[in-house]
């Protein structure tokens, strides 16, 4: 919630909410946290199901806007398929809200709603039967939703076998270099590139930090194996988050406090906090480049090989804001692995609408 924006009137403001978020929202409700009369940003949440506790759900959404720093004000947008033939949709929510904000001492500037066939204020008493035509707000707005963009690049077999491949010389690799056993096969001869992947190994910090600099939608079949190999293995891929989400150096001390901590001491509570969404706020950049490489990796695996990556590619869209896109890594981690830590983590933090401390920082 880093750009700060100001809007000449709600028309105004509803044309750049797509703009704020990347993306057009669907289904939606968004809220807008002000200071001194300028948006600090956007939050975009699902619109409660029928049925939904409104009160309780709108304690949740206020208590969020109110960790935003400075905030003094709110607008309230619901975005919805609904006609307004009928009157404007969404105002039992709007309600809902207006209570919950005025019992934690926030002004509720303006509440709207863009429906299906025009779009309008709760709080204004002149808005014409029918609402007011959409064309006015949507010049410019993106074509996408806050789903786009979220499923697996789709991939021909031949590549998803060519990595299978690649895995089984690397797990071939590992056993006659360091003794690990395989757990999908071995093979009589050893690929020189595997030899060479396996030896990276050895400075694993050095190696994500390179990975940032591989081209992810080029990215060939041995280095898909090597990250989705450190990606499977809980220990290796917090060490991945920690840096990714920091720098060179702060992989280095992860991966040094995880052989302290494989020895019996205590895990350090500013490492183990990244993985919560506290501390330091990541750049990022950084992150979505890291995002980008998982996504890529996890598509190019074999199905039964994915779940790690589907994590930590779910842990990464959290940590950027994009819940949505969360939710559908994590889930299909879960679905190939049900017991997958990371995966169970990130779907908690979706489904109570947890966000990262950082997202709340300017």
């Amino acid at each position: 919630m880093s750009t700060i924006v100001a809007a000449a009137d709600a028309a105004h403001l509803l044309r750049l909410v797509p703009l704020l978020l990347g993306y057009t929202p669907s289904q939606s409700l968004v809220m807008i946290p002000l200071h001194e009369s300028r948006s600090l940003g956007a939050m975009r949440v699902d619109l409660p199901p029928d049925g939904a506790d409104l009160d309780a759900v709108a304690s949740t959404i206020i208590g969020l806007v109110c960790r935003v720093d400075h905030v003094e004000g709110v607008v309230a947008v619901v975005y919805t398929a609904e006609s307004s033939v009928s009157g404007l949709p969404g105002g039992d929510l709007i309600a809902a809200l207006h209570r919950s904000a005025a019992a934690c001492g926030l002004d509720v500037v303006d509440a709207l709603t863009v429906a299906a066939d025009s779009w309008g204020s709760h709080l204004d008493p002149t808005l014409p039967r029918g609402g007011h035509p959409l064309a006015v707000i949507e010049r410019h707005a993106p074509s996408i939703d806050q789903s786009s963009g979220a499923d697996l690049p789709l991939l021909d077999a031949a590549e998803v076998a060519g990595v299978a491949a690649a895995l089984t010389s690397l797990e071939s690799a590992l056993t006659v270099l360091c003794g690990i056993p395989s757990t999908i096969g071995t093979e009589a001869r050893i690929d020189p590139a595997a030899l060479q992947a396996a030896c990276a190994l050895d400075d694993l910090p050095a190696l994500y930090e390179q990975m940032l600099e591989w081209d992810a939608a080029t990215i060939d079949p041995m280095r898909v194996a090597v990250l989705g190999w450190c990606l499977s293995r809980p220990s290796l891929r917090d060490v991945a988050i920690v840096q990714w989400s920091g720098d060179h150096g702060r992989g280095d001390v992860a991966l040094d406090a995880q052989r302290r901590w494989e020895d019996g001491e205590e895990y350090p509570v500013d490492l183990a906090e990244v993985l919560w969404g506290e501390g330091p706020r990541p750049d990022p950049g950084r992150l979505l480049t890291a995002l980008e490489l998982v996504r890529q990796t996890a598509a190019r695996l074999p199905a039964d090989e994915r779940a790690g990556a589907c994590a930590t590619a779910g842990w990464l869209a959290w940590a950027v804001g994009r819940s949505t896109h969360a939710g559908r890594y994590a889930a299909a981690a879960l679905e190939i692995d049900p017991r997958l830590g990371l995966a169970e983590i990130v779907m908690s933090f979706v489904q109570s609408s947890h966000l990262p401390d950082w997202a709340f920082r300017r």
